[in-house]
């Protein structure tokens, strides 16, 4: 079954439905599914056209790289950070996700829009909503093995959110330090400034980055940027 558009502008009307209406965002995804043929969104991510960026970004990762992860609102960011820790937990990786954004069932319905698993992923994936996540607290809270984490950070701005935090530039500084040091792998997912609708760009890039704050992004080993369903994936420049 064909869709009447791509599937990030349906994700797109789903949130813009779920704010006009102040319904569940898990709610309106379904019912921009019901609307295209198919039973639930779970169904109709099911039915996608098979594409694995995912696995095409998780591939181009090694241990100790530290990867910003950046989009505007609606094109899938959080969705492929969560897909890569997902895939991730399934080659063995011990997998986080910190979100100062998303509660719990925000992020499980989340899981069930991309087609996996929320339940069985519950119970492997370490979800972490805590208002105490910065760098230090991340660090802090992997297990016994963090050589063999794989960590989601959602997101960049919202890192030095309170003011009792570190300068952001210095907890990536020792987040970087943390990924060298151990070999895992951290993905950090930001924001993009919206100026960057009018530049007539087709891809952001690392000078779309929206920061309050300064940060060194050099800091990065590799940057991937989402726009209009497509993917730049590269060495930090």
């Amino acid at each position: 079954m064909r869709f009447s558009s791509p599937i990030f502008i349906l994700k797109r009307k789903a949130k813009r439905l779920a704010k006009d209406n102040g319904m569940p965002h898990h709610a309106a995804l379904d019912q921009i599914a019901i609307a295209e043929g198919f039973r639930s969104w779970g169904h109709l991510a099911s039915s996608a056209p098979v594409r694995h960026p995912a696995k095409r970004v998780l591939n181009g990762l090694c241990p100790g790289d530290m990867l910003l992860l950046g989009a505007r609102p609606g094109h899938g960011k959080t969705l492929l950070g969560l897909e890569l820790a997902a895939l991730a937990q399934q080659g063995r990786r011990d997998s986080y996700f910190f979100t100062l954004d998303y509660n719990v069932t925000d992020v499980l319905h989340r899981f069930a829009a991309i087609g996996l698993d929320a339940g069985e992923l519950a119970d492997t994936m370490i979800v972490d909503t805590s208002d105490d996540i910065c760098a230090r607290y991340i660090i802090d809270h992997q297990g016994n093995n963090p050589g063999n984490a794989f960590i989601v950070i959602d997101y960049l701005q919202l890192l030095d959110q309170k003011r009792s935090n570190p300068a952001l530039c210095d907890q990536i500084s020792l987040l970087g330090a943390h990924a060298k040091a151990t070999g895992c792998i951290i993905v950090i997912i930001s924001q993009i400034d919206r100026a960057f609708e009018h530049k007539g760009k087709d891809m952001p890039d690392s000078s779309d980055i929206r920061l309050p704050n300064p940060v060194d992004i050099a800091l990065f080993d590799k940057t991937c940027f989402l726009h209009e369903g497509q993917i730049g994936f590269s060495a930090a420049a």
